[in-house]
């Protein structure tokens, strides 16, 4: 098999991956599992990376790849474990819509998705540009997370996720964004995590649960 051939058919199978993995989010309860399959979409994206940087020869994507590792791989997967742990938050049992529906839900997305991008993916030049169709289809996936589920932190994971689908979906069509834009994502995520982590406290303090739901008492008052 050409080398070009042999990369995008790894591409692609890294892709579906990814996109296997968001529908395994999609039908977790526990919190504690969805962060772990949170660290594999990141590893999972850290190698599509580091394969793109390979095959285009593009040293910025080396440093992305990298930047992937530390921070989605390792330390917001390390820190959401704590948090879960220091809440008591380790199960989400509770969701807006159940499981098979958002599943069917989550299928017709999708759909949708691939639909969107097939005539992006005409136009692109990139040997990524069979993905972006996986790439958006990930986006709606995190997106239908975040707007099903009641617990504070699964809707965090959900935004983190969508961040996820966001570089994969950068990377397939453009080969990434610039470095100090990705830099400063980094930096935007990390401080964000430590006012959520305040947020999710004074919930806990005031609700002693982290559904959301206890929050329309406030409009009530």
């Amino acid at each position: 098999m050409h080398p070009s051939h042999l990369t995008a058919a790894l591409l692609k199978l890294l892709a579906a991956s990814l996109l296997l993995i968001s529908f395994a989010m999609l039908s977790r309860r526990r919190t504690q599992r969805l962060i772990t399959l949170f660290a594999w979409q990141g590893a999972v994206l850290f190698m599509s990376t580091l394969l793109v940087a390979h095959s285009a020869g593009l040293r910025e994507l080396y440093y992305s790849a990298a930047l992937t590792l530390l921070l989605k791989v390792i330390a917001l997967p390390w820190i959401l474990h704590r948090l879960i742990h220091r809440l008591g938050a380790q199960w989400d049992s509770e969701t807006l819509v159940n499981i098979p529906t958002t599943m069917l839900v989550g299928l017709g997305l999708v759909i949708f998705a691939f639909g969107l991008a097939h005539p992006i993916s005409r136009m692109a030049t990139t040997i990524t540009r069979n993905t972006i169709g996986i790439a958006l289809a990930i986006i709606f996936l995190a997106f239908l997370m975040m707007i099903t589920r009641r617990k504070a932190v699964t809707q965090v994971i959900g935004f983190l996720a969508m961040e996820n689908g966001l570089f994969f979906a950068a990377t397939s069509a453009t080969y990434g964004m610039p470095m100090v834009i990705e830099l400063g994502i980094a930096l935007d995520l990390l401080v964000g995590f430590f006012i959520l982590g305040i947020f999710f406290f004074q919930i806990r303090e005031q609700f002693d649960s982290l559904d959301l739901s206890n929050m329309e008492a406030l409009k009530e008052d």
